[in-house]
């Protein structure tokens, strides 16, 4: 048996782990080998929107179209006009942990003592159904709802005394949007911000482009801000129906979506025009890291003749430079850690959701002390995700 297999023996129990709101963190008192006073720091955690703010701050003449947030069935849910937008299998996700009494916005007390409770100390917070609001029609109603978001968050984020530190909302389809709400973003004090996989439409209706010479404007607003941007999985669902475990399947297929961005930065030229850019791809682990690399080097090689855009640099150089991701538990990936590079991964819990380690975060915890030793664990646990942010 491989290392790789014995690491995911010791975490998976044959009865699984259940839903998250049934389980219970006990980490805090275990000595899981990091050095004495790490903080460790999840790079990747969600929280659920449970106040209707798009209601209480859109103006009196708007409020007939601002999403509302309810609570019903067990998970917080985001609608138009009596409508539910979130699609019916990620309700039923809401509904396995929007029960816990830290998972959404409204018990910062809560959430702050449950993650002390699994051993995580600081957490970066992506937001949940606040997703289905990136594909809104109206722009102008989209980037008031990011705005109002952005501010709530940063409360809490206050309000959280250094345990929590939220993910934005920019606005990405117009430059001088970008501008305006990363400089809004800066003056809040968060410290990076959600950019979709899929960028949605232009005004004429045409799929956004990121590498196109259109979208070279917005670019150099971000890479002026010197805020790291942030990508995560959740956007590429399966591309056909499946009658059995569907929703398995289809979290099997979401990162798919970070190699074609990963690409397009890359051969769009994307990073080669905007040296300055910084990201972090988010639940998507980290051994998809290198075969990526090994596939683009090997394209990169095999395609130089038919190449309408010559690179400037070789590889690894774009993702030595300008990129890191988070895993939860991935024993394949620190088995690779050497080519993926020890500063450029971070460890995530993921609390609240299924796939995250809340309730055995000390057993992943262990798992990357193991694999690289105390003082290298202490980076990828906490320092990397601090160097990320700027904190």
């Amino acid at each position: 048996m491989t290392s790789t297999q014995q690491s995911a023996a010791a975490l998976y129990p044959p009865e699984g782990f259940g839903a998250p709101k049934d389980r219970q963190g006990h980490a805090a008192r275990v000595d899981v080998g990091l050095p004495p006073g790490t903080e460790v720091f999840s790079a990747d955690n969600h929280i659920s929107l449970a106040e209707d703010i798009f209601y209480k701050n859109f103006p009196d003449d708007l409020k007939d179209q601002a999403p509302r947030v309810w609570y019903e069935d067990g998970a917080y849910l985001l609608g138009v006009g009596g409508k539910n937008l979130l699609p019916g299998n990620f309700s039923r996700v809401l509904m396995q942990y929007d029960e816990l009494e830290g998972a959404s916005t409204s018990n910062i007390e809560a959430r702050v003592r449950q993650l002390r409770e699994d051993g995580v100390d600081k957490e970066l917070a992506f937001p949940n159904a606040l997703l289905a609001l990136f594909g809104h029609p109206d722009k102008d109603l989209r980037e008031r709802c990011f705005r109002i978001y952005n501010e709530h968050i940063a409360e809490l984020q206050e309000a959280s005394n250094g345990h929590l530190y939220g993910v934005g909302l920019i606005n990405w389809w117009d430059p001088q949007g970008a501008r305006r709400t990363l400089e809004e973003l800066k003056s809040l004090g968060l410290k990076t911000f959600l950019m979709p996989l899929n960028p949605g439409q232009d005004d004429d209706g045409n799929p956004i482009d990121y590498a196109s010479t259109a979208m070279g404007p917005v670019w150099d607003e971000i890479e002026a801000s010197g805020v790291p941007l942030s990508h995560h999985i959740g956007e590429t669902p399966a591309k056909t129906p499946c009658e059995f475990n569907g929703l398995i399947v289809s979290m099997m297929v979401h990162v798919d979506g970070f190699r074609e961005l990963f690409s397009k930065y890359i051969f769009g030229g994307i990073l080669d025009r905007h040296p300055g850019l910084r990201m972090g791809w988010f639940e998507g682990g980290i051994a998809w890291v290198p075969t990526a690399l090994q596939d683009a080097t090997h394209l990169a090689a095999s395609y130089r003749h038919m190449a309408d855009y010559r690179l400037e640099h070789d590889i690894q150089y774009y993702w030595d430079t300008h990129m890191s991701a988070a895993f939860m538990v991935d024993p394949l990936g620190l088995d690779l850690i050497d080519r993926i590079g020890l500063n450029k991964v971070f460890w995530s819990s993921d609390y609240p959701h299924n796939e995250s380690t809340f309730g055995y975060s000390e057993k992943s915890l262990a798992t990357v002390v193991e694999a690289v030793g105390p003082e290298n664990a202490a980076r990828i646990c906490s320092g990397n995700i601090k160097e990320f942010l700027g904190i």
